[in-house]
């Protein structure tokens, strides 16, 4: 039972609250809308004080909800907005913190495997594949997401498969082969042997002929063979992200480090298994496995060592099988060549 005066303050305050969010939209969308290269400095201040005005929960999901609607449409977008609009996330996500371009990553990963096991006919997953593409090119994520992506891709190798790889490789290709050439050898070696094995209509198309192309003037690294292929725009937004980075922090602050080198795998599975790549990111789930992987595996455990230690093991916050395991064998081995023996098996 909640008493009418707590009811009734509770709704005030989820009034008041909504109220705050409606605001913070309206001048987020604002600032959105008036987004273009020449004062994308001006516009990048203003959201950083938003930031620093108001949760950055309220505005990592305001941020991308509204780039969201901007850049996810059944139409496809024009590059230069695209570009614009991500190279906003690539500010923020060095200049605030690396849990803007984490939450917006995430967001965009997951509508991608959405609409890509669906049958949707517009161009929602080109305009998602080039939101990753660009957040991989102005230095949000590792090279092996775009990796990871690429493989899927290949294994499932249909005709619209086969031209989001074409799109993909388009974007950011180059890059990918500055960045580790052995994955791009690779995946090119599983792109041509899928191609040999395919069935004889999707091997007879032109479109997986001009991918193998494709791949192999990548391989050679020669740009002229990619018709359409022109790396001015990135270059040119690249060299002002570094101009800005250099104005706020005096120094270049774009490496390695603000890189999230985090797999496909690991982002479709954050609500289960925790958001790791993110320092300080709470999660209220335990152990970081599933529920029926956790009452298998304590049955095997329990087969084999009392409950007792199975118990010390709880208390002792051993949460996957692994440290369960090897606390087990310390706990319950003679001495320590049969704790050794143990551990190898």
């Amino acid at each position: 039972y909640v008493p009418p005066q707590v009811r009734r303050a509770e709704e005030t305050l989820d009034d008041k609250k909504r109220e705050e969010l409606g605001r913070l939209k309206k001048m987020v969308n604002g600032l959105i809308n008036r987004l273009s290269e020449p004062n994308l400095s001006s516009i990048s201040g203003q959201m950083e004080e938003l930031y620093m005005a108001n949760s950055r929960k309220d505005m990592n999901e305001t941020l991308t909800d509204i780039l969201m609607n901007a850049c996810v449409t059944a139409v496809a977008m024009p590059a230069r907005l695209i570009m614009e609009h991500v190279l906003l996330v690539s500010i923020l996500h060095h200049n605030v913190g690396i849990e803007v371009g984490a939450h917006f990553l995430e967001a965009v990963v997951k509508k991608f495997d959405e609409l890509s096991k669906s049958d949707a006919e517009g161009k929602e997953c080109e305009n998602l594949l080039a939101l990753i593409a660009h957040l991989y090119n102005f230095h949000v994520v590792h090279c092996l997401l775009i990796f990871d992506i690429l493989k899927k891709l290949v294994s499932a190798f249909t005709e619209k498969e086969i031209e989001l790889i074409l799109f993909l490789l388009k974007n950011v290709g180059f890059s990918l082969r500055k960045d580790d050439a052995l994955a791009l050898k690779e995946l090119i070696t599983e792109a041509q042997r899928k191609a040999n094995t395919a069935e004889k209509k999707i091997q007879d198309q032109t479109r997986v002929r001009f991918m193998l192309e494709t791949m192999l003037a990548l391989r050679n690294n020669d740009m002229r063979k990619i018709p359409g292929y022109d790396p001015e725009p990135v270059e040119k937004l690249r060299k002002l992200q570094r101009t800005l980075d250099f104005l706020v922090h005096s120094a270049f602050k774009l490496n390695k480090e603000t890189e999230l080198r985090v797999s496909l795998e690991s982002l479709l599975s954050a609500d289960r298994v925790g958001r790791w790549w993110i320092v300080g990111s709470s999660w209220s789930g335990a152990p970081m496995i599933d529920d029926t992987n956790s009452k298998t595996q304590q049955k095997l455990h329990i087969g084999k060592v009392s409950s007792k230690i199975m118990e010390l093991a709880r208390k002792q916050r051993m949460n996957t099988d692994i440290r369960r395991s090897i606390f087990c064998v310390l706990m319950t081995s003679e001495d320590y060549l049969d704790a050794f023996e143990k551990l190898l098996k």
